[in-house]
């Protein structure tokens, strides 16, 4: 039997698409069940993104959208960073690198989501993610961020690898 070699950024990359994919088949699945809480939670889901793009750079209108148990987590080392630090280390530094959010898939069911985009910098590169959404009460309680290719981590891309 041959052995295949996988590494761990490939595996977690097709990890990433796994749940994407795996996502969609529970939504198509149980669509006609929850699609009013699946509606609901996509909104929220886009208005997330759109929140981004605005021009007028205020944390209100994200504040208003997390719970006060918020957590965020990605491989850049954010391990459920809670609501004050995810402004300090996420919001504080890229409101104003970020130019818009063109999202490609967003994959709702129930109180969770995810979101496939192709973000774009206000200094003309780009990066792609997966991020799961868990939200309770109309808010967002949690996001994963799964990034993707290491040429595109957020982290390169604003500091001009």
């Amino acid at each position: 039997m041959a052995r295949i070699g996988v590494s761990r950024r490939k595996a977690l990359e097709a990890g990433a698409c796994a749940l994407v994919g795996a996502a969609a088949f529970s939504v198509t699945a149980s669509a006609r069940a929850g699609a009013g809480q699946s509606t609901t939670a996509e909104e929220i889901v886009r208005k997330w993104y759109k929140t981004w793009e605005v021009e007028k750079k205020d944390w209100g209108p994200f504040d208003v959208l997390l719970a006060d148990n918020f957590t965020f987590s990605s491989a850049a080392g954010d391990d459920h960073i809670n609501k004050s630090a995810f402004k300090t280390n996420c919001w504080d530094t890229q409101i104003n690198f970020i130019g818009q959010f063109d999202l490609e898939r967003v994959v709702a069911s129930g109180n969770e989501a995810f979101a496939k985009y192709l973000c774009h910098t206000k200094n003309g590169k780009s990066f792609r993610n997966v991020e799961y959404f868990r939200l309770k009460d109309g808010k967002v309680e949690a996001i994963e961020c799964y990034f993707g290719g290491k040429d595109t981590f957020p982290s390169a891309v604003s500091s001009g690898m």
